[in-house]
């Protein structure tokens, strides 16, 4: 359990920075989630059930204006910070995680 917040910038208007707070890294990267669902339903707010797959999140990564997660270190007591390519690699391996898990059931 890492203390991670989550930094999120939509556009170039000053406005549009917020955080959000979680008690690991993983909260983080399924709060993300949540965040690019809940953009996909106010883009199509007619279809009453959404979709998507790995490489359109990334996508919409990648069109955020700022976007990174500080990382709480027990050992040093302090914040490490990072950046879109590394929350990728890590939504990557936790889909890829409860991929693994749901097929073993």
């Amino acid at each position: 359990m890492s203390h991670t917040i989550l930094l999120i910038r939509t556009s170039q208007r000053p406005g549009t920075r917020t955080y959000c707070d979680y008690e690991s890294i993983n909260e983080c990267l399924e709060g993300l989630c949540k965040i690019y669902e809940m953009y996909l339903k106010r883009c199509n707010p007619n279809l009453s059930t959404i979709t998507y797959d790995i490489s359109q999140l990334f996508d919409f990564v990648d069109q955020l204006i700022e976007l990174s997660c500080l990382v709480y270190h027990k050992r040093t007591h302090s914040y490490g910070a990072y950046d879109k390519e590394w929350i990728k690699e890590k939504i990557y391996t936790l889909m890829q995680r409860a991929t693994t898990s749901s097929n073993a059931s």
